[in-house]
């Protein structure tokens, strides 16, 4: 029998590899490389910029001003970002990472996520969410993945709930962003939890978008969890 996980161990500290699913795959930022594909389902038309309202930064005033954001992206190890690419074609879709990472406390946050409008509503998120966590939960050694966003960004928070992460509050005037006060929606996922939704991720990912309500399979877990919480 494999025996339990220790409950306090600390995790250990993602690093710079590839992710790699059956649609995307999740890979370190090459700047030079991936500002030609990037800058252009971003940029250029309202619907593209408007993937930028509920981020700190963007849109950039210029292709050279995006280009040094991506350097120091790349640069960074909190936030740890990944480009997010499309396996078919071999091109950035957009971009996630890692943040907030305590390895001590075996914790971390996924964020920084955003896609070029044609990936949305299809399994783009979907994959990247599963990889995401797949790798803190099973290779990291994660017991807590948060998940935060602006309060005001409700299809942030339905895809939170619909991915498995349980809300736990709102964190009023958490910080400034864009010349605004934010409340912060704020929520979480344990290792415990991962166990359970992992094969709905699975069954999910297998068929087509909409094909299988990840959400409704999902609400189930969260609905236990929620019970034995209550049940002390």
């Amino acid at each position: 029998m494999t025996p339990a996980p220790d409950p306090l161990a600390p995790a250990r500290r993602p690093d710079q590899r590839t992710l790699a699913g059956t649609r995307v795959v999740l890979r370190p930022l090459a700047p030079d490389d991936d500002l030609a594909a990037l800058w252009p389902v971003s940029h250029g038309t309202p619907e593209r910029e408007a993937l930028w309202q509920w981020m700190g930064y963007g849109p950039f005033e210029s292709r050279a001003a995006m280009g040094a954001w991506l350097e120091r992206c790349a640069a960074s190890s909190d936030p740890l970002f990944y480009a997010v690419t499309d396996r078919g074609r071999g091109q950035p879709i957009g971009m996630a990472s890692y943040l907030r990472i305590v390895p001590e406390w075996a914790t971390l946050e996924v964020g920084h996520l955003w896609y070029a409008p044609e990936a949305q509503r299809t399994h783009v998120n979907t994959e990247t969410l599963f990889l995401l966590l797949a790798e803190a939960f099973e290779r990291l050694g994660c017991r807590r993945v948060e998940w935060k966003c602006d309060d005001l960004n409700a299809r942030s928070k339905a895809a939170a709930r619909r991915l498995g992460f349980r809300w736990e509050g709102r964190f009023r005037h958490h910080m400034p962003v864009k010349g605004r006060l934010r409340d912060t929606a704020w929520f979480s996922m344990l290792r415990a939890e991962w166990s359970l939704l992992r094969p709905n991720f699975e069954r999910c990912l297998a068929g087509a978008p909409g094909e299988v309500s990840l959400g409704a399979l999902n609400a189930a877990v969260l609905a236990a969890s929620a019970d034995a919480d209550a049940a002390g």
